[in-house]
């Protein structure tokens, strides 16, 4: 496969330009065509610039350019593979679901992939969501979420140890183990924002750095009123949209009747 779309005359045939841009629509249009598959993994740069007969500068700039435009990921100590193919998810805002419940009703294998699991004293942020005392702590909770094989969103959850006394015990959901305790939320309050992506977090979700994201602040209480939940989520901003169904006001139906 590398010698049939890497090779120095079809780097040639791709029109004016820098050379780095012609490599660059090499790589694109073999991605396109699907002779390079999502996932399939590059040459090393060494193996690149003697394919193409272009320098390792210009060969690392071509491949730069289309990780920063989100077709290749790189994955440090492994190398450059075509970015997986990313199937647009529709949420609904009126549903208050997991992510393992969301994924699970349309097919899809969801798993997480576990950054902390913890106990903590609370920020300054945390006591005033989940109204702490002074000496209250917090189990936080942190993963990457992912759906057929593909990051999707990073959930940072925290609760009080007075709902979640050892969080090592929440497994694939996290209403799953809240429900069992009998405090699975009933209601939420969702604040929903347009961000983009630090370092750290795009390479989580296999995205460029300053990539385009969804962040999610909810509240979630039980049927008493307690908050029960504040988890601040990631969403990536090219595989989420959220769908919400609105209604003409009560008092003003009559006057349109």
């Amino acid at each position: 496969m590398s010698s049939l779309v890497f090779r120095a005359k079809d780097i040639a045939d791709e029109g004016a330009g820098p050379l780095y841009l012609r490599l660059t629509r090499t790589i694109g249009e073999a991605i396109e065509s699907g002779v390079l598959k999502p996932g399939e993994s590059l040459p090393p740069e060494r193996e690149l610039a003697a394919l193409t007969g272009l320098s390792r500068v210009t060969v690392r700039k071509a491949v730069q350019t289309l990780v920063e435009a989100g077709r290749l990921v790189q994955r440090r100590g492994s190398g450059t593979f075509v970015a997986p193919r990313v199937e647009n998810v529709e949420q609904a805002l009126s549903l208050l679901t997991s992510f393992s419940e969301d994924m699970a009703r349309r097919g899809k294998d969801a798993r997480s992939v576990w950054l902390s699991r913890a106990v903590h004293a609370p920020s300054p942020e945390e006591t005033m969501a989940l109204g702490l005392a002074a000496h209250d702590r917090v189990a936080r909770l942190e993963r990457v979420r992912m759906a057929g094989g593909v990051p999707l969103a990073i959930e940072r959850a925290s609760l009080s140890t007075g709902v979640l006394p050892d969080p090592e015990t929440v497994g694939a959901s996290l209403y799953a183990a809240l429900a069992e305790r009998g405090l699975r939320p009933v209601r939420a309050v969702q604040r929903i924002s347009a961000a983009n992506l630090g370092a750290a977090d795009a390479s989580l979700l296999e995205v460029p750095q300053g990539a385009a994201t969804l962040r999610i602040e909810r509240i979630s209480y039980l049927p008493s009123g307690r908050v029960v939940e504040f988890t601040r989520s990631l969403y990536r901003g090219d595989a989420y949209d959220f769908a919400a169904e609105l209604q003409i006001p009560a008092d003003e139906k009559g006057r349109m009747a």
